[in-house]
């Protein structure tokens, strides 16, 4: 049993000239988890649900610093009062960024590390590792370098670290953000392995089309208090009006609507002769590819397909990437593309250097643009995608959603060429993914290419102009997205053979 007491918790941050901040996150919440219950919680980014997993697992008050009132008790005891070891005995966890939790080099002592911290035979850590690897579809990333993995793989590693320690209680944080189809499919086994053997399982998702049919009650965020508790029938009759008036993700992917395009003669900028190669076995080959100038198109595959590794060649990031780009009739050599892109990478971190989340998207801003408007740039940006109240906040001290928000924002306000948007979605809830999508609406009515790698199916049919699919570091197909493509586009989303779903097409 896990109890939640009349708990508030506020996060203790600074803002750009290091004064001391509250920041609440959650307020008054009383909440009871039966053992064996499976449980959701959703809402917008921000709204505490992040907050509720660390206070189950201990990181709050362990770890994050703040002022919590009330108690939080697992079977009885106080997580704030015993050492956070102890609950790390009871309580797996999934980080939203997965890198944040990881102590090896390797995927396989990954994979047992925890197991090993119990003290575990080390003969039944390998045969664990072996059971878990078989149901999670890892076996392919076992003996690998971390450092090697894409953004969804490991994700997949971390969940593997999970069943591999076989906690009481599991707590993800929006586990599926990085993953392909067919990752989420693995980890939707998973979870339903863990249901049935008797686990608590608590997710914080904004995904939730993946947790019908095992998700026993869905608690719904906002501003730090839950505002509805939906048990599983009331769940799986949530109409796409009612989700999107709670500011929720589909429940259902054939209920996402597609407006209808058509097929124009834009200019193109044309990819030649573009590879990279980690390996003799694994790398990228895309000997042509013509990309309408001025759209947005977007790039789909599965994880490890190449999609990150295209991004960062076509920015001149990769420097042995082979290949130049013909962009209004001038042929580029990759390596001097990075003037020309901007890349909001798919791990934000990398590129939050600054002191406030202004001041990270002051210095993107062009130095051709006179000093007293450069601020005024920035803000502009932070208010295109709902940060502007952020912006003296820390970068780091922000939720994962909202540090997405203050990269989409320093891209925009570089004003380059081509801007290329590495999962921007992952992490955000309709409200702001919909802010996203404007946004990157707003950004090519300016005349901007547009590049999106995204596993989010909603995200396209908000914005998306064109489709790129990759499969083993080669391009797969390339279609416009309109009514005749929008089935094969769905399809691949929901891992079945092309048909004519229920999807619905506006004109």
């Amino acid at each position: 049993m896990i109890e939640l007491k009349d708990v508030s918790y506020a996060y203790r941050v600074t803002d750009a000239d290091g004064n001391v901040q509250m920041r609440p996150a959650l307020k008054k919440t009383s909440l009871s988890i039966r053992a064996g219950e499976f449980v959701v919680l959703t809402g917008g980014s921000g709204c505490g649900k992040t907050t509720v997993c660390r206070l189950l697992n201990g990181l709050i008050p362990h770890y994050f610093e703040g002022e919590l009132e009330g108690e939080v008790l697992l079977d009885g005891a106080n997580v704030a009062a015993q050492p956070i070891y102890e609950t790390a005995k009871r309580v797996g966890s999934v980080f939203q960024n997965p890198r944040s939790q990881f102590f090896n080099v390797d995927t396989t002592s990954e994979l047992a590390f925890a197991a090993e911290n119990q003290g575990r035979d080390p003969e039944r850590i390998r045969r664990d590792i072996a059971v878990a690897a078989e149901r999670l579809g890892l076996e392919p990333l076992l003996r690998r370098s971390m450092f090697a993995l894409s953004g969804g793989e490991k994700q997949k590693i971390a969940c593997g670290s999970v069943a591999v320690a076989d906690s009481d209680v599991v707590v993800l944080d929006e586990p599926s953000s990085n993953l392909d189809v067919e990752g989420i499919e693995a980890l939707r086994a998973t979870l339903v392995l863990w249901k049935e053997q008797g686990k608590t399982v608590v997710i914080a998702e904004h995904r939730l089309f993946f947790l019908k049919g095992i998700a026993d009650r869905v608690l719904v965020f906002r501003d730090g208090e839950v505002v509805r508790s939906l048990d599983a029938v009331a769940f799986a009759m949530l109409t796409p009006e009612e989700c999107v008036g709670m500011g929720l993700r589909a429940t259902d992917l054939n209920s996402v609507a597609f407006p209808a395009h058509s097929i124009d003669e834009s200019p193109v900028v044309i990819l030649k002769d573009v590879s990279f190669h980690y390996t003799k076995e694994s790398g990228m080959d895309i000997p042509s590819l013509s990309l309408p100038q001025g759209q947005i198109t977007v790039v789909i595959g599965r994880n490890g397909a190449g999609k990150s590794t295209l991004a960062r060649a076509l920015c001149g990031l990769n420097r042995r990437a082979k290949g130049s780009v013909v962009l209004g009739g001038e042929t580029i050599p990759l390596s001097r593309m990075l003037s020309r892109c901007y890349l909001v990478m798919q791990d934000v971190n990398h590129q939050l250097f600054t002191d406030s989340a202004l001041e990270e998207v002051r210095i993107s801003v062009p130095e051709t643009v006179p000093e007293k408007l450069r601020e005024e740039k920035a803000r502009e940006a932070l208010r295109l995608v709902g940060m502007e109240e952020f912006s003296e906040q820390h970068p780091m001290a922000l939720s994962g959603g909202q540090k997405q928000r203050v990269a989409i924002a320093s891209a925009i306000a570089a004003n380059k060429e081509i801007l290329i948007f590495d999962e921007p979605t992952s992490g955000l809830d309709y409200v702001h993914m919909r802010q996203t999508a404007d946004a990157l609406q707003a950004l090519r009515d300016l005349g901007k290419t547009i590049l999106v790698i995204t596993h989010d199916v909603e995200l396209i049919a908000l914005c998306a102009d064109n489709v790129v699919r990759m499969d083993d570091g080669r391009i797969a197909e390339s279609y416009c997205v309109n009514v005749e493509n929008v089935p094969r586009l769905v399809s691949f989303f929901l891992n079945q053979p092309a048909q004519q779903p229920a999807v619905a097409v506006t004109t």
